[in-house]
């Protein structure tokens, strides 16, 4: 790999020469100038990254910590994160976690080694947020993150979303209805599992712990999921905390011979793109992914920008996308 001090041989200059004809930093004359390009060119020189973050403090890079970018939903944030960042003159450095929390403690201390300008965070443990306030590095949560930790958070209003999937399916006449959550211990999937039981409570219907179970955010979960309670229970609905946990319901339906939406309407949360090309179209409730990690960028960029702002809590609201999963179209 070509050096510095090989274009300025090249050139016939010095290489502090070439340093102020590619940082702009010195009026260089207009020959020099030229022949600095030209070598560059020639030589597929490409500045040190390195080099220049110890001059000016900042890397230009942003990390991004998410659980899997294999799940639609992380993968579809990640773009509206990538794509903001980028426009505003940042690369983005992408690792998955896994839920692991020591992979995610790695990966933590990969960014910071590499002085990130900023992080964003899907996931974070207690000791993580910490780290993160001693470090003192602009960090904002994403969704999954707890949110009592004095860092900024976007999030959706999840609750509102189980909300608006019990409305839709009490409306609709469904009464036996059943919830596929994701795990146990993830406060998204408690908080959406809430929503949708205080809005059934507030009709007059519970929701039983026998209509209750849990999977992994995964399809194969969901399918698993939904096939052991289709084949003990009786439900006219299914709210998923999750678009690929109703896809794998989707599927357990299919090979139980149970029509959607017929005589059963499934409901997902995420709308990822998947969700209008399955079979039947899937309802979901809504959270403009793209938009999702776009606010979150923007958060992020501001903080860096003004590191003493107050702290910022957004919150975006969800809406319900009707589809052939629960209406026949």
């Amino acid at each position: 790999m070509a050096t510095i001090k090989d274009v300025a041989r090249k050139a016939g200059v010095s290489y502090t020469t070439v340093s102020h004809v590619l940082n702009q930093t010195r009026p260089v004359s207009v020959d020099a100038r030229a022949r600095v390009l030209e070598a560059a060119e020639s030589l597929a020189y490409v500045p040190s990254a390195l080099a220049r973050s110890l001059r000016s403090k900042t890397t230009g890079s942003i990390g991004l910590i998410i659980p899997n970018n294999t799940n639609p939903y992380f993968s579809e944030v990640a773009r509206g994160i990538e794509d903001s960042c980028y426009a505003a003159g940042y690369s983005v450095i992408l690792c998955n976690s896994d839920d692991d929390p020591a992979k995610q403690r790695d990966y933590l201390n990969v960014l910071l080694t590499k002085r990130c300008d900023g992080l964003i965070v899907a996931t974070l443990a207690q000791t993580d947020g910490e780290l993160l306030r001693k470090m003192k590095v602009p960090t904002v949560l994403l969704d999954r993150a707890p949110k009592d930790m004095g860092i900024d958070l976007v999030a959706v209003d999840n609750a509102a979303g189980g909300a608006l999937a019990a409305e839709h399916l009490l409306s609709l006449g469904r009464r036996r209805i059943a919830c596929i959550g994701g795990p146990a211990d993830i406060d998204i999937s408690r908080e959406r599992i809430a929503g949708l039981r205080q809005t059934m409570y507030s009709a007059g219907i519970a929701l039983p712990d026998d209509m209750l179970v849990y999977a992994d955010f995964t399809s194969a979960g969901g399918y698993l999921a939904a096939r052991s309670l289709l084949a003990s229970q009786t439900p006219d609905a299914i709210f998923c905390c999750n678009d690929l946990m109703a896809i794998g319901a989707l599927r357990a339906a299919a090979e139980r011979g149970i029509a959607v939406p017929q005589t059963l309407a499934v409901v997902g949360f995420d709308d990822i793109d998947l969700a209008q090309f399955v079979h039947p179209t899937l309802t979901s409730v809504a959270q403009n992914t793209r938009r999702l990690g776009q606010l979150t960028a923007q958060c992020l960029l501001e903080r860096i920008a003004s590191p003493d702002r107050p702290l910022q809590r957004q919150t975006i609201a969800p809406e319900l996308h009707i589809r052939g999963s629960t209406v026949v179209s």
